[in-house]
Parts: C-alpha cells; structure tokens; sequence
C-alpha cells in the first residue's frame, strides 16, 4: 500500500538565513502530515482530543539529504515503520520529496497515544488500534520488543 502523502509549497517563514528550509520547517511539515493521516482514516485530531486520548511525540530522528528553496512544492508522505504488538508504541517513517522527485529529508517518528484524564502513554482504545492498523506499512514494516 502506498504511503499517506500530502503536497505543500514552502512560505517565506520556513526559510533561514541560507536561503534554503529551516530545519525546523520539515518536522512541522511531518507533524502536519500525520495529523492529515489520522484526519483521512476517520479519527480526526478534535474527536481523539474529545475521546480523552491524544498523540504524543518520544522522539524525532531528522536526516536531511538534498536542499528545499522558497516556493518549491514538497511531497510529504507518512508510512508505518513498526509497532509494539499491543499498538501501546509506533513508528512512523516520513520521506519529505522535492518537486523533481529527489529525496529530501527522512523523519522517524517514535510515539504513542497518552490518556488525557491519566497524562500517561497507554494501551489505546479499539478505535485507535483500528485506525493505526489500517495506515499504510513501510516495505521493511516490523515489530517492535
């Protein structure tokens, strides 16, 4: 299945001071990104907030490969890496594609869901779990112990 994507030109406000994307502006870009995918899959971020349960980031691992300029169109997609078998943990790789196809950036996101009442990662409710087994897997998709 092929990965979520989401197309984007870049503002004035995500440059730095070389002229090229900011570091910063390709994690926002991801984040946006998964927030769309969850949207897509019927579990848009209002109704998680409003069930009590939220995303939450542990870590973010950014490699950048090829330079982004101003108002450049990006392809931002968004796959599963893995899972902890009870879903508590995932792994989403994100790919950020410059308009002449060449690779960009790639992002590992590592997070979970948290209880809004409890302020603790937890083992999400079924809906959750549906939604997460449904986003699309990476080629390499594994387990993770």
């Amino acid at each position: 299945m092929e990965p979520f994507k989401q197309q984007f030109q870049v503002i004035w406000a995500d440059l730095d001071p070389n002229a090229h994307m900011r570091h910063t502006a390709y994690n926002d870009y991801a984040a946006q990104v998964r927030v769309g995918l969850f949207d897509e899959l019927s579990l848009p971020l209002a109704e998680l907030v409003a069930s009590g349960y939220g995303p939450v980031l542990f870590h973010e691992d950014t490699s950048f490969k090829k330079e982004v300029f101003m108002n450049e169109r990006i392809t931002v997609d968004c796959a599963a890496l893995a899972f902890r078998k009870d879903l508590k943990i995932w792994k989403f790789r994100q790919q950020v594609w410059k308009q002449n196809g060449d690779l960009a950036c790639v992002i590992i996101a590592t997070g979970a869901f948290m209880s809004l009442k409890e302020r603790k990662v937890v083992v999400p409710p079924q809906k959750i779990v549906d939604m997460l087994e449904s986003i699309p897997k990476t080629e390499d998709f594994g387990w993770l112990v």
